[in-house]
This record gives structure tokens, C-alpha cells and sequence, in this order.
């Protein structure tokens, strides 16, 4: 584990071995993996440290969440976590008509938490992490950038419908803009290096929008947050699930300095594309394969990941999606010897 690894990834910089990053909530894995039973702070540190984790993908949205201060739709939470703990049924949306969601205002809704105690808490996050974990990299980062922040409003069926009257929907979006530019103003005056913008932006199968709805709304908007950002000295990771690969070229327009994406991105044309300009967060292994494969599907996807570290100048592997309690531990254990022992290959 070394967060100078990390960081010479992200800045595309000779690295000694791939760079690499997990987004784990294996409970069973990580006790297997320290011997450490309790979770908490000391199981962690020890997890990261002992599976060679440089980088900590990370987003924080405010002392106070949406919830406590206005309408929001709770869409529940599949069990991911070791006996389904963090199993969440829904809510009701709050919204009863389309009329009705379509004029929300998110800043009359929630309102803008005062500056100063943004930057406050933005910073004692971020110097805490850093001295919790001091061998990853971390960041700064926002999740309800903008379709994640009309999820968060609707859930997804009132969102749909909202969806269908674009020009009312974008007004929806620009409230919601102007929450995450408030958030990332905060963040721009803390000492981060690089912010993480999260907004999940498309389905599995690709936008759910129409295309040029996304290049005239939403596209915009990240090109203008990430040039706040930039002015600041910072620089950017865009992350979506789903298949965001139409919009790579326009993200990498909008001036994201490195692009974070699952496994139904694929891998290989952004690789092309991009591999030498810009650091790519992602991998050719699947959270599915790990659960519901075996050694030979693996050992496959470990190999084309290593094969396409090589073609670039900052690749951070990372399983596709996440490593959740359900993969048998046995699998995440030799996924994660068979990448160790193809780093030396990849120098």
C-alpha cells in the first residue's frame, strides 16, 4: 500500500507495480484477511494495508444530510452488508404529482449550509482520514451531483416522469446544481488534491434520457463545476455506475482529469482513447465473476486487466462495483493473490 503509488498514477507518472483500490464491505473477508474480529478503525487500517489499497474513493455531502432538512425519497438498500443489516425497505416518494416535484427547488428546499462551517468540516474530514489511514491517498468528493441528487429528490419512478418534461426537469437540475457548487466551493478551500465527483448518470444499458438532454443540461454543469475546481488548483475524478461509455469523450471535454467506471463501461476503448492522457479508475473484473464464477474467469480477468495497466499511463484496478458480503471469500482471496502476483509484470 502506498498513497505515493496512487498518487503517481493519478498524475500518470512511472508507477513500481498497478495501482489499486477496492470499495469492500466484506465483513467475513476482512476478518479473514487481518484476524482482526471487531470492525472499526483498526480492522480497516489493517484490511487496506494488507491487500495493498493506495486509494480511498471517497465522498462526504455535508454535516447535515438532505433528509433532516427537507422532502427526499428513500428508495431502501439491498443487502450488501455481512446478515443484510443494512437491508432498508422504501419510503413513499413525498411527491403525490409530477406538478408537485416539478417545482422543487433544492436550495429553498434544504437551504445552503453557511460556508464557513463547510470548509470546517470538509477539512477536519479529510486531515482525519489522513491521519486514521496513512498509507492511502484520499480525497475530497460530492455524490448528489446532479442525477444522483434528483434520485435522492424522487426516487426513480417520479423521476421518470419529471424526466418527460425536460424543460421544467432542467430547472429541477439547476437547484440541484447549484447544492453540489455550493458543496464543492467548501471543498475548494481545503487542502484536497483531488475531488471526487459522483453522480450516476446512466442505467446499465446506457442513458435513460435522451442524449442531447445530457449534452445540453448536464454535460455543461460538470464542465462548469470542474473548472471551479480547477481554478482552485484541484483536480477531478468523474465516477458513474452503469454504462457511461457514450459520454466519455464529452466528461473528458468537460475537463475530468480521470475517469472512474464499473465493468459495464468497457475498458479496452477508453483505454484507447485515453489511457495515455488521462488516469482510468476501473478494471476488466466483475463483482459477478468474483460471486458467481470461478478460478479459470477469474485468473481471465485479472490477466486483461494487467494487459491493459500496461497500455496506460494510470490505471487504478479496483473490482468492478464493489465486494460485497456475498462473494465467497475464497474467490476475493485468489483474485486478489493472482493480481498481486501479476504486479511485477506490469513494471
Amino acid at each position: 500500500m502506498s498513497r505515493a503509488i496512487a498518487a503517481a498514477a493519478l498524475n500518470l507518472e512511472p508507477v513500481p507495480r498497478l495501482a489499486h483500490t477496492e470499495y469492500c464491505s466484506h465483513a467475513a473477508l476482512k476478518r479473514r484477511v487481518t484476524g482482526i474480529d471487531q470492525e472499526g478503525p483498526e480492522q480497516e487500517r489493517a484490511f487496506l494495508d494488507a491487500w495493498d489499497i493506495d486509494l480511498i474513493w471517497h465522498t462526504d455531502d455535508g454535516p447535515v444530510d438532505w433528509s433532516a432538512r427537507g422532502r427526499t425519497t428513500d428508495m431502501g438498500h439491498a443487502e450488501f452488508l455481512e446478515a443484510g443489516r443494512d437491508r432498508r425497505s422504501a419510503s413513499a416518494c413525498p411527491f403525490h404529482s409530477v406538478e408537485e416535484a416539478l417545482a422543487v427547488d433544492a436550495v429553498a428546499e434544504f437551504g445552503l449550509h453557511p460556508q464557513q462551517e463547510l470548509i470546517a468540516h470538509y477539512q477536519r474530514s479529510y486531515d482525519a482520514a489522513c491521519v486514521q489511514f496513512p498509507n492511502q491517498l484520499h480525497m475530497g468528493g460530492y455524490y448528489k451531483t446532479l442525477i444522483s441528487g434528483a434520485i435522492a429528490l424522487y426516487g426513480w419512478d417520479m423521476l421518470l416522469q419529471a424526466a418527460a418534461q425536460p424543460v421544467r426537469f432542467a430547472r429541477v437540475l439547476d437547484s440541484v446544481y447549484r447544492q453540489t457548487r455550493h458543496h464543492a466551493e467548501a471543498w475548494a478551500q481545503t487542502s484536497i488534491q483531488w475531488f471526487m465527483c459522483h453522480d450516476d448518470m446512466v442505467w446499465s444499458q446506457g442513458p435513460f434520457m435522451r442524449p442531447a438532454f445530457y449534452r445540453e443540461e448536464i454535460i455543461p454543469r460538470y464542465a462548469d463545476l470542474f473548472a471551479l475546481l480547477h481554478r482552485a488548483g484541484k483536480r477531478v475524478i468523474f465516477t458513474s455506475d452503469g454504462d457511461m461509455s457514450l459520454f466519455v469523450d464529452d466528461l473528458v471535454e468537460a475537463g475530468a482529469d480521470a475517469l472512474c467506471f464499473e465493468a459495464l463501461t468497457p475498458l479496452e476503448p477508453v483505454v484507447e482513447r485515453y489511457g495515455q492522457t488521462h488516469a482510468l479508475l476501473s478494471s476488466k473484473v466483475d463483482a459477478r465473476t468474483l460471486t458467481f464464477g470461478n478460478r479459470e474467469g477469474i485468473l481471465a480477468e485479472v490477466r486483461a486487466t494487467v494487459a491493459l495497466g500496461r497500455r496506460c499511463r494510470g490505471l487504478v484496478a479496483a473490482v468492478g462495483n464493489h465486494i460485497p458480503s456475498n462473494v465467497p471469500v475464497a474467490n476475493a482471496l485468489y483474485y486478489m493473490d493472482t493480481l498481486r502476483s501479476m504486479w511485477s509484470l506490469f513494471s
